[in-house]
């Protein structure tokens, strides 16, 4: 087992081969330079992200491993999704507000149906019926109904802001339900904390790296994403034009598995090894993390730009919200699952993606 990690964990790094690609047909005229490029650069940078994302997360186990269960929880809570929150940073400061709602679109949708049946398909294929807390999957998969309603509202009463033209409204409204959702996955976190049931039994760690190193880590990774972030943003109108793609549906499908790939496989290997609750806890935590957390601190950070993001979406994506959180609710109730339940979360995730694929552009919510 060590050696196929080991032998994973080599072909992972030798991805950062492409960010030095992406730099030098950017930056040294490789190829003809980035003008005549912008998909190798789009999909280069793509690739490079994936080991990035990798080693944030490997940092951040060794640090939180130091710092105890509550820093360290907190910790990972705060950099779980790190690289894609860089990324719609730089969306949002380009304009691109469709490209950072689809994505956060795109990360609940798979975490909740791609992740989570990839978990309960495997897992059952090899363990048969697999159990998990109950009371704890309860609580998650309320808060994944109550995630869904907050986004849900205003994108619903924003019609009646848009008709008497209330466009300080539309912004106040975002403001105060980014505010209350920061507060409440807040309390979400501190009920993790003092709840025993909620927390996984700590794993043995053996800690292959300093604390110097780790940080060492974290900041250089943290700085390659924000390279290549850039480089990732600034090709997608490029890479729309060339490749036929809709600005749409690279942030509700591809940015989202680029950003959290790595920490895809931790959640389908635990479910594997029969930790379901391990499983869930990362593929539910970190589409709760999305919608309560990421999405909030985006509208905020917005504000530091020209384009305000508003917590509207639009008809599409209200309604793959609603099936997966409803769904991805369902599965979780009971306490246990088998593999038919992951092949039917993976049929909604599939036919979603294929829908976004042969969709010509996002439509608004008719005002």
């Amino acid at each position: 087992m060590n050696t196929q990690r080991l032998s994973f964990k080599q072909l992972l790094n030798a991805l950062l081969l492409f960010g030095l690609l992406a730099i030098a047909i950017k930056w040294l005229g490789l190829f003809g330079g980035e003008t005549n490029n912008q998909v190798l650069i789009f999909i280069c940078s793509a690739l490079a992200i994936i080991p990035l994302a990798d080693l944030i997360g490997e940092a951040t186990e060794e640090l939180s491993g130091r710092l105890g269960p509550q820093i360290g929880g907190l910790l990972n809570a705060t950099l779980g999704n790190a690289a894609e929150l860089i990324i719609t940073i730089f969306a949002l400061s380009r304009g691109l507000l469709e490209l950072v709602k689809a994505s956060i679109v795109g990360s609940i949708l798979g975490n909740l149906l791609l992740v989570a049946g990839l978990s309960l398909l495997l897992g059952g294929l090899k363990n048969g019926r697999q159990t998990f807390n109950q009371r704890q999957a309860g609580v998650n998969a309320t808060m994944l109904v109550l995630a869904f309603m907050a986004l849900a509202i205003p994108s619903l009463f924003d019609v009646a802001l848009v008709e008497v033209n209330a466009q300080n409204s539309e912004l106040l409204f975002s403001e105060g339900v980014a505010i209350i959702l920061i507060v409440l996955y807040g309390l979400s976190i501190l009920y993790s904390f003092r709840d025993p049931e909620s927390r996984q039994a700590a794993e043995p760690h053996a800690h292959a790296w300093s604390v110097p190193r780790a940080l060492g880590v974290l900041a250089l990774t943290t700085l390659g994403i924000v390279v290549m972030s850039e480089f990732l943003v600034g090709s997608v109108e490029a890479a729309v034009a060339q490749l036929g793609w809709t600005e749409f549906f690279i942030g509700v499908i591809i940015v989202p598995i680029i950003g959290n790939v790595a920490e895809h496989l931790v959640a389908v290997q635990a479910a594997v090894k029969n930790k379901m609750d391990l499983s869930l806890t990362i593929s539910l935590g970190s589409s709760l993390q999305v919608a309560l957390f990421v999405a909030p601190v985006l509208v905020f950070v917005s504000l530091f730009f020209q384009n305000k993001l508003l917590l509207v979406f639009n008809v599409y994506e209200l309604i793959a919200l609603s099936a997966a959180s409803f769904i991805a609710a369902l599965a979780a109730l009971d306490g246990e699952s088998n593999w038919l339940e992951g092949a039917m979360l993976l049929a909604v995730y599939l036919i979603l993606a294929l829908a976004f694929f042969v969709l010509p552009g996002a439509a608004p919510i008719a005002h």
